[in-house]
């Protein structure tokens, strides 16, 4: 075992132990206020802590919570979580003040600052007018993000994104995007794809 390879797991273990009072605030909230919002304001807390340090303990929490092994990963300074239904793959790189709703993100992916990714589109029902939004009926559902896939900065991602994908800087995802395309614009349009052509040997 090199020094590296030590000096990496002893981080990890100091971190797993200096997370762990997060997990049992995160357990006892949800028990009185519910998980999503007892993992919400958890994960604010954690979002504050500056530097390696802060991104370790993100880690940290994240996984005694989702029982997930994040070890390869970068949860930045200020990403906000709002569900603890979710599931980040290997090598995946968030960055600063990004948020993040139910999703399920595939290995090796890059994120950029400020990206949203929404629980969804039916978060809030709006079809009555006797009764304030706030109050109508919302449903979060889980949005998919494929492994290989690069989203820019402050894009908006509502929708399914297949794997080998680029999105550009600001666009708005609504609609699910196929394997190996590259989009682009509010709302989100195809503009190229990575695809291998197939033809060429």
């Amino acid at each position: 075992m090199d020094t590296k390879h030590y000096l990496k797991k002893t981080a990890e273990m100091i971190m797993k132990v200096l997370s762990f009072p997060f997990w049992v605030i995160f357990l006892t909230a949800g028990a009185v206020f519910g998980k999503r919002k007892a993992f919400a304001s958890v994960m604010q807390g954690v979002s504050l802590f500056p530097g390696v340090a802060g991104e370790w303990l993100r880690k940290g929490v994240l996984q005694w919570i989702t029982r997930k092994k994040l070890d390869t990963c970068c949860i930045s300074f200020g990403c906000l979580f709002s569900d603890p239904d979710v599931s980040i793959g290997n090598g995946v790189y968030l960055g600063s003040r990004c948020d993040i709703g139910k999703v399920t993100i595939g290995h090796d992916c890059v994120i950029g600052s400020a990206v949203h990714i929404m629980s969804g589109l039916r978060q809030h029902a709006f079809d009555r007018t006797d009764i304030p939004i706030r109050a109508q009926k919302n449903l979060f559902e889980r949005v998919t993000i494929g492994q290989d896939v690069w989203i820019g900065n402050a894009a908006v991602i509502a929708a399914d994104i297949g794997q080998g994908c680029v999105i550009g800087a600001g666009s708005v995802v609504v609609k699910p995007v196929p394997d190996y395309a590259t989009v682009a614009g509010n709302p989100a349009r195809i503009i190229g794809s990575r695809k291998p052509d197939s033809t060429k040997k």
